[in-house]
Formats: structure tokens, C-alpha cells, sequence
């Protein structure tokens, strides 16, 4: 079923649109959530919110793009669900590596302005995503939308692991000094 035909049984308040969604974007959606939390029941968990989150939602929006709409759901979704767990915690996963490995380059939220802030920074980074060239850019989705461990987007791209790393590296470099450039203090 074509992405237009399931916000249509959404719009309906047909309840075939949770049915189709999931069989269509199940699996993409708990990959996501599975990179993120590593954890079957969690994962299942924020997938199944993700279909009622977007329940919710549509109407009155009406996504442009839905397989990213449903993505970043349950993205969030994923990484709400992996803050409550790990808070207080000393976790090691990938998830804490990714996020560090952000901090060098991204500003920590602060102050009361804090939701504009956040979404000019998104719009910024979608910016500078767009200067990079393709493989490039999927290198740094995969790491830090997708979180993949770096051996995984090493066999992805056949590439060396420390080529990866170097990569990621080099375009983090590349986005601090983007963000500064445009007056964002890191």
C-alpha cells in the first residue's frame, strides 16, 4: 500500500491505517528502535507507541514524507525510553559513545529559549548535511540517527573500521566549525 493511501485511512480514522503501517514500516521502525535501546521488549514497545503517536497526530498533520515522520517518532519515542532507563546509571553502550563522541561539536541545550534554539540547530544541521557529499553524509546518519556501531558501517560501505571512525571524526570537525560559523556556540 502506497504511503498516500495509509495517511488516507489515517485521515478516515480508519483503524486498517495501524495494520498497514505496521506492515509496512514495522521493521524499518524497530530497527531504529533497537539500536537505540538493544532491547526486544522496549523496542516492540516504542514501535507499537509510535503507531499511536501517529494516530494522534494524523490528523490534523499531514506528513510530507512518512516512512521519516514514523522514523522520527520512534526515534524519540527510543531515546525517551532509553533516558528513563539509564538515569543515574553508568550504562556503556553505544548509544553513550554516540552521544559523546556529538558533544564535541553539538551545544548542550540551556535556558528558556531552549525550543527555538533547538530547532534552528535542526535546521542548521539539516543544512550542513546538505553540503556533504552523499556517502559522507550517510556515514554520519547511520552513526548518529541510526546509531550503528562503527563495524557495522564499515561492512555497509566496505570500508576499513578506522576509515570510519576517521570519517566521522572529520565531519564532526566539519559541523562544529559549520555551527560556529553561523554563530552557534559550541
Amino acid at each position: 500500500m502506497k504511503d498516500t493511501e495509509i495517511i488516507d485511512l489515517y485521515w478516515a480514522r480508519d483503524e486498517r491505517a495501524i495494520v498497514e503501517t505496521q506492515a509496512v514500516y514495522g521493521k524499518y521502525c524497530y530497527s531504529i528502535a533497537y539500536r537505540i535501546l538493544n532491547d526486544r521488549e522496549d523496542s516492540d514497545e516504542c514501535v507499537n507507541d509510535t503507531w499511536f503517536r501517529a494516530w494522534n497526530a494524523i490528523p490534523p498533520k499531514y506528513p510530507e514524507r512518512f516512512a521519516l515522520f514514523l522514523g522520527t517518532i520512534t526515534r524519540n519515542l527510543s531515546f525517551d525510553k532509553w533516558k528513563r532507563k539509564n538515569a543515574g546509571k553508568r550504562g556503556h553502550g553505544q548509544m553513550l559513545v554516540a552521544l559523546d563522541e556529538l558533544a564535541e561539536c553539538v551545544p548542550a541545550p540551556s535556558g528558556t529559549e531552549e525550543a527555538v534554539e533547538a530547532a534552528q540547530l535542526e535546521g542548521l544541521i539539516n543544512q550542513f548535511l546538505h553540503t556533504l557529499p552523499e556517502r559522507e553524509c550517510s556515514i554520519f546518519l547511520r552513526r548518529y540517527w541510526y546509531v550503528e556501531e562503527y563495524s557495522a558501517i564499515a561492512k555497509r560501505y566496505h570500508m576499513k573500521l578506522n576509515t570510519v571512525k576517521t570519517s566521522l571524526f572529520r565531519t564532526r570537525r566539519k559541523l562544529k566549525a559549520y555551527l560556529e560559523q553561523e554563530g552557534i556556540r559550541v
